[in-house]
């Protein structure tokens, strides 16, 4: 578990560290058991429209649950637009490499975020109890805040990345829950 940091920098390289010991194939097999726990629970079962992310190499991997959920369920993906972030209909023919090097969907009409039902949320780092530390931007805070934003916050991470407590600020969006492997 990761000590308190006084500051969110200090915490992120902390857990990029941490991240950085997993071995590739323990990667795939742990973010396997995240998302088998996630499909397996009631939180996802009744969603309609499910957000996820496309993974970067240090995140939880989601090309799985994406291509296992896109015939059973809507999936959105972000997609980054100067300080503001999106989301739209999942195509696996229409994605295309964006900002940062994440792959996105093309931009065709926004969802708006009260058609949400579940979000899948990346981090740094977490607490068990739903406390988030993203890369630094603020894009998931600045989104989940939007007005009519309803759905249920589902924060995955590897468990090297579970803090024992994360410095909060007013603009912070907590988690509903939070699952690792």
């Amino acid at each position: 578990m990761l000590p308190y940091y006084k500051n969110k920098s200090e915490l992120r390289s902390a857990a990029k560290l941490e991240v950085k010991t997993i071995p590739p194939e323990q990667k795939s097999s742990r973010s396997a058991l995240i998302f088998k726990n996630i499909l397996n629970s009631e939180l996802i079962k009744d969603a309609k429209v499910v957000a996820l992310y496309a993974s970067l190499p240090d995140e939880v991997c989601t090309a799985d649950i994406i291509t296992a959920l896109h015939s059973q369920k809507e999936i959105l993906l972000p997609r980054v637009a100067g300080d503001d972030m999106d989301f739209y209909c999942y195509s696996p023919t229409e994605m295309s490499v964006g900002a940062f090097g994440i792959s996105e969907p093309q931009a065709h009409d926004a969802v708006a975020p009260s058609d949400i039902d579940v979000i899948i949320v990346p981090g740094v780092a977490f607490t068990k109890n739903g406390k988030r530390c993203g890369r630094g931007k603020g894009y998931y805070d600045k989104y989940l805040s939007r007005e009519g934003f309803r759905a249920t916050k589902i924060g995955v991470c590897f468990a090297e990345q579970i803090a024992e407590d994360i410095l909060s600020e007013p603009h912070d969006i907590i988690m509903d829950c939070v699952i690792c492997g």
